[in-house]
């Protein structure tokens, strides 16, 4: 049976490993402890904990994709007509190309917080709000 290190879930959550501990400590996932006493959670019981955290995602709510990264947009060059946005969500960098109009109207810009939905071969991108100043 696959186990895993604190340190280790907390970067398949995409998390930080102090959130993955007070999710431990909470009681929200189950851990146990090795001969070293490090904590160490059941590879099954992460999987079914992510599982059930990918429904408290209010955008498989409202679209059939459930491929979604919510990251940092890293990066955005822009020419007359297109768009190149890359969002880097946890270890995954994502790039999305599209209209510069699109891009404007998102306010994507360097910093911003985005989500990267991808279904099929197309990757979406959408953001919480309007503009951020």
């Amino acid at each position: 049976m696959p186990t895993f290190q604190i340190s280790e879930a907390a970067d398949l959550l995409g998390v930080s490993a102090d959130t993955v501990r007070r999710w431990v400590d909470s009681g929200r996932l189950a851990a146990t402890r090795d001969a070293s006493a490090r904590r160490l959670l059941d590879g099954a019981e992460l999987a079914a904990f992510m599982r059930a955290g990918a429904d408290e995602d209010p955008g498989r709510r409202v679209s059939s994709a459930r491929n979604r990264f919510r990251g940092l947009v890293t990066n955005v060059v822009r020419d007359q007509v297109m768009a190149a946005v890359e969002i880097q969500a946890g270890p995954h960098r994502v790039v999305s190309l599209m209209s510069r109009e699109a891009a404007d109207e998102l306010g994507l810009e360097v910093g911003t917080v985005a989500t990267a939905v991808v279904k099929s071969t197309a990757v979406v991108i959408e953001t919480t709000g309007g503009r951020h100043a």
